[in-house]
């Protein structure tokens, strides 16, 4: 019998909802029994979160390393030493300080296979600027740290898979950003992802347009038939079931999007509005294309709720559990590849 998957969990902006959440996250006992949680922070930061939501009936194991996590127990690792003056609600150079000590440890850990994965608090992406972290989010950090060649930031649910092709830039560089190649490599990996870490076989994926119209056959905009269109036919001339480009305002008023596996969307804001309101708070984001497995929770740092006792912690044990789940797939694969019969005959079984 294996041993539970260690499942590292960074605390992000401590000014924020990120403690809350892990906090009430763990707070059920009955998730000890599917992993071994350890968390990177300090003890008095999370002591000082339990005590602002009123959580009198739970304690972490202080560890001081990953190896001496116990099972059943929610851990701690202590990644710092001095007091840290926290200030719920403010965005401050404070937060941004010790988010990137806990991302720092964690993914330290995590390179090195002393955790199985890992599952990141919400960060400010301006506040944790400094020495060692000059990215725009965790997606770019950990890719950086992996030396991946590329990654997708997608977004998935029970509901709504969707990826996207260009990231964290100003809209007035999407247009610019986008080519053939670039759409054809984010469906690749979606493809991958998929079929490796979703167990889908023949995933099929519905592709967003850039203009209203999906350019309305170029007279609103020419990505569409460019470019957008060019990469689906290479797509499909390489097996993948790939449709499209859709105008994004009707794909998803029409529901037509519950007839697909996963969407690409070409910019952020195009799939993630549409995502996190179907999603409503069960929603996660999936780093794909790491050689390790890295969720987190759909939403922000919350500041105006932190310390309230409001914060939802739906969508972080979405992302605790997808994180387990992910992980578990990918080494049943590798098992079963080893075995080429019993994985075609459940591949077969799911399909």
């Amino acid at each position: 019998m294996r041993d539970k998957l260690k499942i590292g969990i960074t605390v992000g902006d401590i000014n924020g909802i990120g403690l809350e959440v892990i906090i009430k996250s763990l707070c059920d006992s009955r998730i000890l029994s599917f992993f071994t949680p350890i968390v990177y922070g300090h003890t008095k930061v999370a002591s000082f979160h339990r005590k602002a939501i009123n959580v009198n009936d739970f304690n972490f194991n202080v560890i001081a390393s990953a190896d001496q996590a116990q099972e059943n127990k929610a851990n701690i690792i202590n990644c710092w030493e001095e007091d840290v003056r926290i200030t719920l609600g403010e965005q401050n150079e404070i937060g941004g300080k010790y988010a990137f000590l806990s991302l720092e440890k964690a993914t330290e850990d995590l390179l090195a296979g002393r955790i199985d994965g890992l599952v990141t608090a919400p960060i400010n992406k301006h506040n944790i600027q400094q020495e060692g972290f000059s990215f725009p989010g965790h997606t770019e950090y950990l890719q950086a740290k992996s030396d991946a060649k590329d990654v997708l930031m997608f977004m998935v649910s029970d509901a709504l898979k969707v990826g996207v092709v260009t990231g964290h830039i100003p809209v007035k560089d999407v247009a610019s950003s986008l080519s053939e190649d670039a759409i054809l490599h984010k469906l690749r990996m979606m493809h991958s992802s998929l079929k490796a870490d979703f167990w889908i076989q023949k995933p099929k994926i519905a592709v967003l347009g850039l203009n209203p119209h999906a350019g309305d056959n170029g007279l609103i905009g020419e990505e569409d038939g460019k470019i957008i269109i060019p990469a689906i036919e290479k797509a499909r001339a390489e097996g993948m079931l790939c449709f499209g480009p859709y105008p994004s305002d009707g794909f998803f008023a029409s529901d037509q999007y519950t007839k697909f596996d996963a969407v690409l969307a070409m910019y952020h804001d195009q799939g993630l509005i549409p995502f996190k309101h179907i999603a409503s708070r069960s929603g996660v984001n999936f780093t794909a294309g790491l050689p390790f497995v890295r969720t987190s929770p759909d939403h922000g740092t919350g500041y105006d709720i932190a310390g309230k006792n409001v914060a939802s912690a739906d969508s972080f044990m979405e992302a605790l559990f997808s994180a387990v789940h992910i992980i578990e797939r990918r080494r049943e694969q590798k098992e079963l590849t080893a075995n080429p019969l019993t994985f075609r005959r459940l591949s077969r079984d799911r399909d």
